[in-house]
């Protein structure tokens, strides 16, 4: 049998060496093991607010110990902020339900524009809170306006020095109905026009509560301020850099979501593999059908796909600096690319399963209803697409020398994310060359005949480029820019590979639908309306390459790595 590359509760695999962090782990899994999946479900299915988990959450301190930076930390060892780390977190948490994740989520961006500002006295009041288990919140959209930031109507009106009455009306506003410190966004009403974040406190009196504005076990909430009182102790950030923390938390923020989808496309596919293998119809195996077995091979290698990137981009993550912004590229591909894969997975999953996937009593059934939900979260796949657009050029065209990038898994404070800076210059930012480590792979067919594909790409970019009107018009540029997120996608899939050494029949099978998908955005630009004779030319060549079937490779796939799934992992009742 090969190894499982899954999350799997009763062996988990931490990838974090410390004691410390292994307890949150292991002790977050026996909190819901303990619970059961009759009760998750139930209180899912009832939308019940998860009182005990945040009770668990505050008598283990793991917020605190995963969200404070140790300068705040008051010497707990156990303490840092590891991208790496609240990243296994998030799928751990979201394997469970996406409702617990969104807690953790919406906690991560309420304390980014605190820990982003030079607001000591709200950091220490934060790292005080989290210990005591609080829980915080992002006051960014409003019902009106979205996150549409420019339009913001909250106020912040100076009334004399240094007091100011805050007014406005905030919705999407996760944990707002209990969040201890509410980061929240204006403008200052001075004449300046100042963009502002400052800390609201959902108790007090001038904090209104309107609703959730969601049916859903979390609180996404409508809050309105009126005349509440501000001072300059609770001002995180004015000016332009408040605007950047904006920009700047939501990349902290966005990189969680893709772990999150893994985490319940993960869960779902032991059930569904279970029930399969063990359902018998028309006197056969539901698991000896072929088509059966297509749906749930395609499904596990864009599931270790959607892994094998999201580990390999932590690292640049990490790494990040003034010198090195690859991430703002990463992270976005991982925010479209791994959401949107977890979408096909569950797709794939619920076409076997059938009416199974509607019974209340199951996992899937909330991983299904719950999927469809992180791929909108911190800007929907367009915005992220049209942003990964912004790269093509470097990307392809002026790469860059770095020193290699090695894993990333000590536990050094990720500093720089608090100090990204000015939130523009992108078009700037450069990237090493992605062809070496297509080329170490190419003696695989289906990685041999995807870089045909990417060279005519390429190539399609060079002679036959998108005129202006075509870059304005999102039907032909977003599956352009489809397009690029795979080769990006494809890149650090191959590097992790080459990292972890991965069995090389399952590479060559990931690039077997690389290929597929690659050629379906060609197909779809070839048949828009606005494509040139030029460019369908090159989107033809592109459809012709198709993937290379080895019936031996995908028999091994089917046998040693996804069949073998059946049974290893049942929750408890």
């Amino acid at each position: 049998m090969g190894e499982n590359f899954l999350l799997q509760p009763g062996k988990y695999k931490s990838l974090m060496a410390d004691v410390g962090s292994r307890s949150v782990m292991d002790k977050t899994i026996a909190f819901f093991e303990d619970m059961g999946k009759t009760r998750l479900t139930e209180d899912f299915n009832q939308r019940v607010w998860y009182r005990e988990f945040l009770d668990f959450l505050k008598k283990e301190q793991i917020f605190a110990k995963l969200l404070t930076p140790k300068e705040y930390a008051g010497g707990d060892p156990d303490c840092r902020w590891d991208t790496a780390r609240n990243s296994e977190y998030s799928e751990l948490l979201a394997f469970y339900g996406i409702g617990y994740w969104y807690c953790f989520q919406v906690t991560i961006l309420g304390l980014g524009p605190i820990w982003m500002s030079d607001n000591e006295i709200a950091k220490q009041k934060a790292a005080r809170l989290l210990k005591e288990g609080a829980i915080f919140a992002y006051g960014l959209s409003e019902k009106e306006h979205g996150a549409d930031i420019y339009s913001t109507e909250t106020k912040l009106t100076p009334v004399d020095e240094g007091n100011y009455l805050a007014n406005g009306e905030k919705y999407y506003i996760g944990n707002g109905n209990e969040a201890a410190m509410v980061s929240t966004f204006g403008k200052v009403d001075d004449g300046s026009g100042d963009y502002v974040f400052f800390v609201t406190n959902f108790e007090h009196k001038q904090y209104e509560l309107k609703k959730n504005v969601v049916s859903h076990q979390e609180y996404v909430a409508n809050f309105a301020l009126h005349d509440y009182p501000i001072t300059d102790e609770d001002i995180l950030i004015r000016g332009q850099a408040a605007w950047d923390a904006a920009l700047n938390t939501v990349n902290v923020g966005k990189f969680n979501i893709g772990p999150a989808s893994i985490g319940v496309a993960e869960h779902c596919f032991y059930e569904a593999i279970t029930h399969a293998a063990n359902r018998v119809l028309y006197g056969m195996h539901v698991t000896d059908m072929p088509h059966v077995q297509k749906g749930f091979v395609d499904a596990w290698l864009r599931l270790i796909a959607m892994k094998l990137y999201q580990r390999r981009a932590t690292d640049y993550f990490r790494l990040a600096s003034s010198e090195d912004r690859r991430y703002l590229l990463f992270n976005p591909t991982s925010k479209m690319k791994v959401t949107t894969q977890a979408e096909q997975v569950i797709a794939l999953l619920w076409n076997i399963v059938a009416a199974k996937g509607f019974e209340k009593d199951t996992y899937f059934s909330m991983g299904a209803s719950d999927i469809w939900g992180p791929s909108k979260l911190e800007g929907t796949v367009h915005v992220n697409v049209q942003l990964i657009r912004k790269f093509i050029e470097n990307y392809f065209f002026n790469s860059k020398e770095y020193p290699d990038v090695e894993p990333v898994l000590d536990d050094r404070d990720d500093n720089y994310l608090f100090r990204q800076g000015p939130a523009r210059g992108l078009g700037k930012v450069q990237f090493h060359n992605y062809y070496p480590v297509f080329r170490e792979f190419k003696d695989l067919p289906n990685v041999g005949r995807f870089m045909e594909q990417v060279k005519v790409f390429r190539e399609m970019l060079m002679k036959a480029a998108p005129d202006k009107a075509q870059g304005a018009d999102p039907s032909f540029s977003l599956p352009v820019g489809e397009m690029f997120s795979i080769v990006v996608y494809g890149q650090l899939i191959l590097e992790q590979c080459r990292l972890a050494g991965m069995n090389r029949a399952i590479v060559n099978q990931i690039f077997d639908f690389m290929v597929r998908d690659f050629a379906s955005f060609g197909l779809e630009i070839y048949d828009i309306h606005v494509t040139n004779d030029a460019q369908r030319e090159f989107c033809k060549q592109i459809m012709l390459l198709r993937p290379e079937q080895s019936d031996e490779e995908y028999q091994k796939v089917w046998n040693e790595y996804v069949f073998s799934l059946n049974g290893q992992y049942v929750m408890t009742p």
